[in-house]
């Protein structure tokens, strides 16, 4: 059956329905109520989704909770807060989440946010752009230091981050990045040459999918989120 453009909304709007409540009984008040917070004090309206923050913390999980962890998270785009805390609640007790933000407001809005949350003991918030702090970090933590990195900054930079982080990995390790099919203002199937973002997101899927380091998959939620897991 063809997966027409309205089929394919109603199928997101069930996987949001169905894995990515965060209010009700079981779910959380802080979170549910997080963006509209955030865009209230002038932050742009913009967060994975539900789903996609579920999918983050059961990778966090994944990734952080055997015997070769390390217990450290990096984050490339801080924003809000709102994957970091998905992020940080993944951790095992001892885990670390670093997250970078480049706008200082932005990161003092999130760190309030993960006071809030619970987890701002276990959080790290470093003010400043991503190809400048990546580096110290690397420097900092040394190779093979980190369990998982997620990238949700700028597109265009997707390939840079990656190329510095791949060795900070340890092996099992994953490389998370959200927007691998899409945003706002352009999709995976436009043409090449339509947006310096899709073309710069592209030329990322393909070189990690075919990078013989890492087993590579994406899952089409919201707007993509490629997961690859570092082999050696």
């Amino acid at each position: 059956m063809e997966m027409t453009p309205r089929r394919w909304q109603d199928t997101c709007q069930y996987l949001s329905d169905v894995f990515g409540r965060v209010d009700g009984p079981s779910g959380d008040a802080q979170l549910a109520t997080l963006m509209p917070r955030a865009v209230a004090a002038g932050l742009p309206d913009i967060a994975v989704s539900h789903d996609v923050g579920r999918l983050l913390k059961l990778l966090t999980q994944t990734a952080t909770h055997d015997a070769a962890s390390t217990g450290v998270v990096i984050e490339l785009g801080t924003l809000a807060g709102y994957s970091g805390i998905w992020l940080a609640r993944g951790l095992p007790a001892s885990g670390r989440l670093i997250t970078v933000e480049y706008e200082p407001e932005h990161a003092r809005f999130a760190s309030a946010e993960f006071e809030r949350a619970g987890v701002g003991d276990c959080v790290e918030v470093i003010i400043g752009a991503a190809l400048d702090v990546l580096p110290r970090l690397a420097e900092r933590l040394g190779p093979r230091s980190i369990d998982m990195a997620f990238l949700d900054a700028i597109k265009t930079e997707y390939e840079r981050y990656a190329a510095i982080l791949t060795p900070m990995l340890r092996p099992g390790g994953l490389l998370v990045a959200d927007n691998a099919l899409g945003s706002g203002s352009w999709w995976i199937d436009s043409p090449p040459g339509t947006s310096p973002e899709r073309d710069a997101v592209d030329r990322f899927n393909r070189t990690v999918a075919g990078n013989p380091g890492f087993q590579t998959a994406c899952v089409p939620i919201r707007q993509g989120v490629l997961i690859a897991r570092k082999t050696d």
